[in-house]
């Protein structure tokens, strides 16, 4: 019955270890879950931090814009260069086209 005896101690010693593994197996699978979770929430943050920083980038444009414009004279002539660069556009998109 040694022999036995022996076989179980090593069987139950093989079972404890096996145990071990598959809790620290979870263990490492809930923190590589968690830390999924976390790069989304992460990637989330990214995102809305470059469009907060286009929309502000925008609004500093358009404040520039309007600064540089003080008077209805200088309004009508930014008028009157936006629409020449418009048509500008416009003949390079219809070369484009050709």
């Amino acid at each position: 019955m040694g022999v036995m005896a022996d076989t179980e101690v090593i069987l139950s010693g093989i079972e404890y270890k096996i145990r071990k593994l598959i809790e620290e197996n979870l263990r490492h699978k809930k923190k590589v879950n968690d830390q999924k979770e976390e790069i989304v929430k992460l990637h989330q943050q990214v995102q809305d931090l470059k469009e907060k920083n286009l929309s502000l980038t925008e609004q500093i444009n358009k404040k520039i814009m309007a600064d540089s414009f003080s008077t209805e004279e200088e309004i009508e002539e930014g008028r009157k260069r936006i629409k020449t660069l418009m048509q500008e556009i416009e003949q390079c998109i219809a070369l484009v086209n050709k």
